[in-house]
This record gives C-alpha cells, sequence and structure tokens, in this order.
C-alpha cells in the first residue's frame, strides 16, 4: 500500500496513525516533500478527513519547501479554511502555524483570510471555538 491509499483508507482509525507517523516523519526528514503534489490533491478530495489529512501534510512540508510549491498554491490552501466542516477549518488553523514558521511572508496573506472568514455558518457551540483558534493563529503570527 502507497501513503496516499493509506491516507484516504477507509479505516479512518488506521489512516490517522498513519497521518500522525507522517507528520512526525516530516519534522525530522524531507522525505515526504516528493509527495507534495500528492498531498495537495487529497485537498479536492470529498471526505473532509482526507482534506485534512492532506492540508497538514502539507503543512508539515513547509520547513523543506525550497521551490516554494507552497508559496504557489498559498490560496488553494487557504480556501480550505472555508470548509463546511468546522472540526476541518480547526485542524487547518492549527496545521498553518508550521507553515508560517518557515514561511513568514505569508503572514499578510494569511491575516487578509482570516478577516473574510464568515463564522455564521457554523453552529454555536463551534463558531466561538474556531474565533478562538484565528486568534492563537494570530498571535502566533506577532
Amino acid at each position: 500500500m502507497n501513503i496516499i491509499d493509506g491516507l484516504r483508507g477507509i479505516n479512518n482509525t488506521q489512516a490517522y496513525a498513519l497521518l500522525l507517523e507522517l507528520e512526525a516523519k516530516s519534522a525530522e526528514s524531507d522525505a515526504l516533500y516528493p509527495y507534495l503534489g500528492d498531498f495537495f490533491a487529497l485537498l479536492d478530495s470529498k471526505s473532509p478527513f482526507e482534506r485534512t489529512r492532506g492540508f497538514r501534510l502539507i503543512c508539515a512540508q513547509a520547513k523543506w519547501d525550497n521551490e516554494n510549491k507552497i508559496e504557489k498554491n498559498f490560496d488553494r490552501l487557504l480556501a480550505c479554511l472555508d470548509d463546511e466542516k468546522p472540526t476541518v477549518v480547526r485542524q487547518c488553523l492549527s496545521a498553518l502555524r508550521t507553515v508560517l514558521l518557515y514561511k513568514p511572508e505569508l503572514c499578510a496573506k494569511t491575516e487578509e483570510k482570516l478577516e473574510t472568514l464568515d463564522l455564521s455558518k457554523y453552529k454555536d457551540s463551534m463558531a466561538p471555538l474556531i474565533g478562538k483558534d484565528i486568534e492563537e493563529l494570530r498571535a502566533a503570527m506577532l
């Protein structure tokens, strides 16, 4: 089984375990950087789990992105913050910290996107949590 098939796996427990393993591997080396295009392809999935896995693994490659592939596709990445699933948005906001750590030049564009997010489409129980996540990301950008 290749890693993309594993990330698309029907068994979410196994796919999530693989995600965590791949994130840890990404922190240590650039071994997964060649898969960056595949991770971007996951953003187009109908599955919110797959979209989130792709987003998180893209962000995990920021440290190794000397070809600026993330910057070139950053609008596509930021579009995930408009996801209809609040849990997707929350995980994406958290993962963006890694990108901004290694690519601070993307802070202004990120802030522009944060300004346009419409939290009213989420349940009253989730909107404040997303708002808190946004504020935490803003604080990390300072």
